[in-house]
């Protein structure tokens, strides 16, 4: 004879046994057989295999019981499934004679608990007899964003009770922290009081509820460990002396942690190895022979050393545009600068309002130094050195001037250092019919500085001119309608004065 764990009813039983209809809803989820205790409300289905077939869909009684056909009463209380199965299959053995038994669970009864503490609404709760802790406390409209997650208290029946750590079961998968619950269950979450903290070189930096009989190292663990930088020869921990008012310090090896227990308000500070695995490099992109990352001794290593490592300039390379940025510098910020993108123009003076317009202009984290003085005139002064993260960008020569605004063909023209702004106007077409003619301003490439055209000494490659218009005239729709307005107006005092002159007639 066996007694097997049956996943799903076997037709053939069904048919057989077709006066007593069976519900075979299975419950969502697996069953330990060996932790799960039978109650009030479980249904067990128990088929008997032999000459013929029998099916039987079982209740367990308030009391404890079931009641199978010839076999009698048999008391499964506070028996696990594992148990209840073999006790059950003994006591039909003594009836049926070489038959096959098999009994499985087929409905899970509902147990009721109440849900209390630091919730959003105590309340009570009726769940399968399969949940656990989390099926409870685990959904984000349920608890109150200051709940003790670390002491979770659960009172049973008898009154005995049990301290969770639900933390430790969402982080490090710990399943004893994530009971199955009982009928009666009281679970009580605690409002946070009590709490440590970690800092620096861990997985999971952050405060946690406090627990007695805690040590440093457990702490370090529920944080997710210490990462690979960290130095563990000498983690700190900040403690309050006994006046709750000065604070002092212990360092411990990870060795010493396992033993030293925490108290309330403890922060550990896992420090790093100076300089771990520091990279040194710098990016060097665009016009170059070989473009990609390089390394460096950070504050040693020049401007023209990486230069050459990256195989020097292609023919195409642009030296006058080429720049070298500075991500240290980038993340400074300028107070004044902000304070003025905060103003309207008409709140600022003339000096402000200039200053606001060249700091907008100004490139972020951009260093001055002049690529053609360093590697065409030889100038080593200008052959800055370079620091770990800097961003060289080596652009394309432009041997263009670009034309926007009023001309009849706007767009890039081929430059030649010999040509003015006016020839450049000319070759595109001419002035545009609504052109400000006395206004032209020409747009520096590398400065974006504006300069009026009869200011320009030179023009570079890759500068802009522009060349704004009249404000455009009205639509037709809207002069004709304000005309018809007027009109409008007008005849209606027209019509008013003829009325008044033929009154007095």
């Amino acid at each position: 004879m066996f007694i097997f764990l049956l996943l799903s009813v076997n037709m053939k039983a069904q048919q057989v046994s077709s006066q007593n209809p069976l519900d075979t809803k299975i419950s969502s989820g697996f069953i330990d057989p060996n932790n799960y205790l039978v109650g009030p409300g479980d249904s067990l289905l128990i088929l008997i295999k032999g000459l013929d077939e029998l099916a039987w869909k079982i209740n367990v009684s308030q009391e404890g019981t079931i009641y199978v056909p010839k076999v009698g009463e048999i008391a499964i209380k506070n028996l696990n499934l594992a148990v209840s199965k073999i006790k059950i299959g003994n006591a039909i053995k003594q009836f049926y004679k070489n038959v096959d038994i098999f009994i499985t669970l087929i409905d899970v009864r509902k147990i009721k608990g109440s849900l209390n503490g630091d919730v959003k609404k105590s309340s009570v709760v009726i769940v399968p007899a399969t949940s656990r802790l989390s099926d409870v406390i685990g959904g984000n409209d349920v608890l109150n964003p200051t709940a003790d997650l670390r002491n979770i208290k659960i009172m049973h029946d008898d009154n005995s009770f049990e301290v969770y750590d639900f933390v430790a079961y969402t982080r490090k998968d710990d399943k004893s922290q994530n009971p199955r619950l009982k009928d009666g269950d009281f679970i009580y979450l605690d409002k946070t009081d009590k709490t440590i903290a970690i800092f620096g070189s861990v997985k999971f930096p952050a405060q946690y509820n406090f627990k007695s009989d805690e040590t440093v190292a457990d702490v370090i663990d529920l944080s997710g460990g210490v990462l690979t930088e960290a130095k563990t020869d000498s983690i700190e921990l900040v403690r309050f002396a006994d006046d709750y008012k000065t604070q002092k310090s212990f360092f411990l090896s990870l060795a010493q942690a396992k033993s030293f227990k925490l108290q309330n308000k403890d922060k550990i500070i896992v420090r790093s190895i100076p300089e771990y695995l520091r990279d040194e490099i710098v990016s060097v992109q665009g016009f170059v022979r070989y473009p990609g990352v390089y390394k460096i001794k950070d504050g040693e290593t020049k401007l023209s050393e990486v230069i050459n490592d990256a195989g020097g300039f292609l023919q195409k390379a642009s030296l006058k545009d080429a720049a070298l940025y500075r991500i240290t510098l980038s993340d400074t910020t300028d107070i004044e600068y902000e304070r003025l993108k905060n103003l309207l123009r008409k709140d600022m003076t003339d000096d402000e309002y200039d200053y606001l317009k060249a700091k907008s202009r100004q490139p972020k984290g951009k260093v001055v130094v002049n690529f053609e003085d360093v590697f065409l005139s030889g100038n080593k002064s200008e052959d800055v050195v370079l620091r770990k993260n800097d961003f060289i960008l080596v652009p394309e020569k432009k041997d263009y001037v670009n034309l926007i605004g009023q001309v009849v063909h706007p767009g890039k023209i081929p430059y030649d250092q010999k040509l003015t702004v006016k020839d450049y106007i000319n070759l595109a077409g001419g002035f545009g019919w609504r052109a400000v003619e006395s206004d032209v301003r020409l747009v520096r490439a590398n400065s974006g500085e504006w300069v009026d055209e009869d200011d320009v000494k030179e023009i570079f490659p890759g500068d802009i001119i522009w060349i704004p218009e009249n404000p455009p005239p009205p639509k037709f729709w809207d002069f004709t309608k304000d005309a018809l307005f007027i009109i409008g107006q007008v005849a209606t005092v027209v019509t008013a004065a003829v009325a008044i002159i033929a009154t007095r007639k």
